[in-house]
């Protein structure tokens, strides 16, 4: 955009990483917004869990603020709101159905959802169990922002009646998430929060590798997991690491390992965030297989996929150092080139732009049609 403009985010979280991806999926956005001039306000629910996990209270490149309730939100932030030349909603905020009303008729700018759990999203919208958007929404946004590319920019559009679905996948922080000279002491590392659609690929691609290979070294990383879970003898648990100390962990591995939820896989095309942030450190990334990753990164070229066990061990015993740190350094040169925060900022920019434009042109046409049904009444 030629001009500095506002945005105003309501999203799950920012300031707290604790359990979700979503927090740094923002920053390295509205980092990226900030260092192309522009002005970003985020309001975030403020959540005991998140309260209680709070690693980034304040941020030097936008302002944020936590409301308590949607009524408090609309009390305190109408005026932000409407002066703002943007309004995005987030998926996954609490009484998000009401905030989505109130952000359709308040906001005077652009009025967009970004969708960082569109699969789910959508298929809790078939089942009627989404909570923070109803299917009767959708057409009243001016743009639908999505974490998953692919098909499902088409399903919104089709058959939820989306006017405009753009992908707008998550990037990473190129200044946080960079190479770090230490030894790497890690054979396979995963770093992800728990969820019961992941075990099954963690259990296959990670933990079944330990087993068959006992003198080496497994970590996973991230919240959530229960206690009555079983863990190989050389497979190490960290609760939680914050991502001041991500890049630490990413190059200690030899290689990362990438899963991805099964209702993403499903509809594919919905990279996570860790793959992009692992890769920003020059590690090498073994990921399960879905449609649209080779899209992101050539196979063999700039990651290895495994479907079992047997492939994982494969990598990590038959791959020379040589090869592997060169995959990894193509994966880095891709992730600087198109998946940085700056960039995913110009993408959104040109989203925003084009939409300003398309509603202007609407508005404009709107505008022009009572004066020409008049002028034509007026000649009968």
């Amino acid at each position: 955009m030629s001009r500095s403009i506002d945005i105003v985010f309501i999203g799950l979280a920012i300031t707290s990483s604790w359990g979700n991806g979503h927090a740094t999926t923002y920053r390295s956005l509205i980092k990226g917004l900030a260092s192309h001039g522009h002005r970003v306000l985020f309001l975030e629910r403020d959540l005991p869990w998140y309260a209680q996990n709070r690693d980034a209270p304040r941020l030097d490149y936008c302002e944020t603020q936590l409301y308590s309730d949607a009524a408090d939100l609309r009390a305190r932030f109408g005026a932000r709101v409407r002066a703002a030349d943007a309004v995005i909603v987030g998926s996954y905020v609490k009484e998000g159905a009401e905030v989505c009303d109130w952000v359709l008729e308040e906001s005077r700018g652009i009025r967009a959802f970004y969708d960082i759990d569109t699969p789910v999203t959508l298929s809790r919208l078939q089942s009627g169990t989404c909570e923070y958007l109803r299917a009767d929404q959708i057409p009243q946004f001016d743009v639908m922002l999505s974490f998953t590319g692919g098909p499902t920019l088409e399903r919104l559009e089709a058959e939820f009646g989306a006017r405009r679905a753009r992908a707008l996948y998550c990037s990473v922080d190129l200044q946080q998430y960079r190479p770090e000279p230490v030894p790497q002491d890690i054979e396979l590392g995963y770093m992800g929060t728990y969820s019961e659609d992941r075990q099954a690929g963690l259990e296959a691609l990670l933990k079944e590798p330990a087993r068959r290979l006992p003198s080496r070294r497994f970590v996973v990383a991230g919240a959530q997991y229960p206690e009555h879970l079983l863990w190989p003898r050389n497979v190490e648990r960290i609760e939680h690491l914050p991502p001041r100390d991500h890049s630490l962990f990413y190059s200690r591995q030899r290689y990362t390992l990438n899963l991805t939820r099964e209702q993403m896989r499903r509809a594919g095309f919905s990279p996570s965030v860790r793959l992009f942030e692992a890769a920003a450190c020059g590690t090498a990334i073994i990921s399960d297989d879905w449609p649209g990753l080779t899209e992101l990164f050539s196979p063999r070229e700039e990651i290895l996929i495994a479907h079992d066990a047997s492939e994982v061990v494969a990598c990590l015993e038959e791959i020379s150092n040589a090869e592997r740190e060169r995959i990894a350094r193509a994966a880095l040169e891709r992730v600087v080139e198109q998946h940085s925060g700056a960039r995913r900022a110009l993408e959104l920019e040109g989203i925003l732009e084009m939409a300003q434009r398309e509603v202007a042109s609407s508005r404009a046409r709107d505008a022009d049609a009572p004066s020409k049904a008049s002028r034509s009444c007026a000649t009968m």
